[in-house]
């Protein structure tokens, strides 16, 4: 298994890389019961540092957008509206 990242230089994109690398490697079947254990432990590890990266994106999004998420529909001009 590759190194871990520390978590002051842990990104989302570094996290989710180590992740994608994980689920291959225990797709191929090659781990022994111990290392299949320790490289899911480390992969719940990254999908929670992940999910928690998106909600604060996704915070970050409602603060720019006045705290109202608005409908894609919304934006788009309306028929016989001027752009």
């Amino acid at each position: 298994m590759s190194k871990p990242v520390s978590s002051a230089e842990q990104t989302f994109e570094k996290a989710l890389a180590e992740l994608e690398k994980i689920v291959a490697r225990m797709e191929s079947g090659e781990l022994s019961l111990e290392q299949a254990l320790a490289t899911h432990k480390r992969g719940l590890e990254l999908a929670r540092f992940c999910q928690q990266k998106l909600e604060a994106a996704q915070q970050q999004v409602k603060v720019l957008e006045g705290e109202v998420l608005k409908p894609l529909a919304a934006a788009e001009p309306e028929a016989g509206e001027d752009r």
